[in-house]
């Protein structure tokens, strides 16, 4: 398995309420490692491993490259939510979690709920994604949205000249939670929009309510539209799908949306495809849940996630003015960001006339 620079990665296993979960911390220099837990019935314990290895690695640039003072961590449960999910297991869960003393701080993601979230809280004041009643910001799906669709208003005015979305053909593939949020969005602004999604009652239901045209699950890379919004799972970026695209921008939320990063990007590049990184256009949730750690404010929330434009409009500029994909540019910006607070850092404990024995980012209100 290719090396990604983890600092820790953790097997939590307990048989007795059927728990068998991995937690994986890539980087903690700018803050606590924070992203959601993920329950799925992974084939196998490899695969497992490989899923929260780069989603924990994509944490980290997407908090980076967001200007977070956050670290990259995610967590995945094995198994089927329909069927193994109790108070028990998410409890085992969070004990879990708090032995970790702070270095990551989970919250929801898929196949877990606001709800499930409280169950995690009994065990560990390390978790975010807390219903609104309990000082939470609830469901992150329409801050998502947000992020989501000013990054693909930037991606369109730097093609154009314009960031308006009037009459241009978008594509949304899953019409989840945050594909929901974003068709109402765009459905506001008069683009003219296509969805896919497995569920054909979902399509229906969303082509009556939104004047959404339905395109086959399987061949929405066949479909000619302006922008691609990927909305589901990742890895729909391929060499099978890509020569195949018949769209100008690819601007969606969906996680690890490249199959191959490295070798995808530059597929997209040499097709005139303008990709804009899955982790920096996504992350209007995880600028919720860090909202959070402060003190929810959900206007506070949308406020930062507005970065989003500014931060996609820097991103796509360094692409061009380096000659690299987004994809790069947006790795390349959120590595020097790490490498120079971690300068930073060792400057100032080099010259530093106390000692601590806890982290300078660790929350004492978490």
């Amino acid at each position: 398995m290719v090396q990604m620079g983890h600092q820790q990665v953790v097997f939590c296993l307990d048989e007795g309420v059927g728990l068998r979960a991995i937690i994986a911390i890539h980087d903690t220099t700018l803050g606590p490692a924070l992203g959601g837990v993920r329950f799925w019935a992974y084939q196998s314990e490899e695969e497992a491993l490989w899923d929260v290895l780069r989603l924990a690695r994509g944490m980290t640039y997407k908090a980076a490259v967001s200007g977070l003072n956050l670290g990259g961590g995610k967590a995945v449960i094995i198994g089927d939510p329909l069927h193994i999910k109790s108070e028990a297991l998410l409890r085992r869960f969070g004990q879990f979690v708090e032995s970790l003393g702070g270095r990551y701080i989970t919250a929801e993601d898929m196949g877990v709920s606001v709800k499930d979230m409280e169950y995690v809280r009994i065990e560990t004041s390390y978790v975010t994604g807390l219903p609104e009643e309990l000082g939470g910001s609830g469901d992150p799906s329409p801050v998502t949205a947000y992020g989501v669709y000013l990054g693909m208003k930037a991606a369109w005015k730097k093609l154009t000249g314009t960031e308006s979305l009037k009459g241009v053909k978008i594509l949304v593939q899953g019409l989840g939670k945050v594909g929901a949020a974003l068709v109402e969005l765009l459905q506001k602004e008069q683009a003219i929009l296509y969805a896919t999604d497995l569920s054909a009652s979902r399509l229906e239901e969303f082509r009556t309510q939104y004047n959404v045209q339905p395109a086959a699950p399987d061949q929405w890379y066949l479909q000619p539209i302006d922008i691609f919004a990927p909305c589901a799972r990742g890895g729909v970026l391929n060499q099978e799908t890509i020569p195949h695209l018949r769209c100008a921008v690819v601007a969606g939320s969906a996680n690890n949306q490249l199959a191959d990063e490295e070798q995808d990007s530059i597929r997209l590049a040499e097709r005139g495809i303008l990709y804009v990184p899955d982790f920096l256009i996504n992350a209007g949730g995880l600028i919720n849940v860090y909202t959070e750690l402060e003190g929810y404010s959900r206007s506070r929330a949308l406020a930062r996630t507005e970065y989003i434009y500014e931060a996609t409009m820097r991103v796509l500029a360094a692409a061009e003015q380096r000659q690299i994909t987004p994809h790069q540019a947006a790795m390349q910006i959120a590595e020097e960001r790490i490498r120079s607070i971690a300068a930073l850092r060792a400057r100032s404990f080099s010259h530093s006339v106390f000692e601590t024995s806890q982290p300078i980012w660790q929350n004492k209100s978490l």
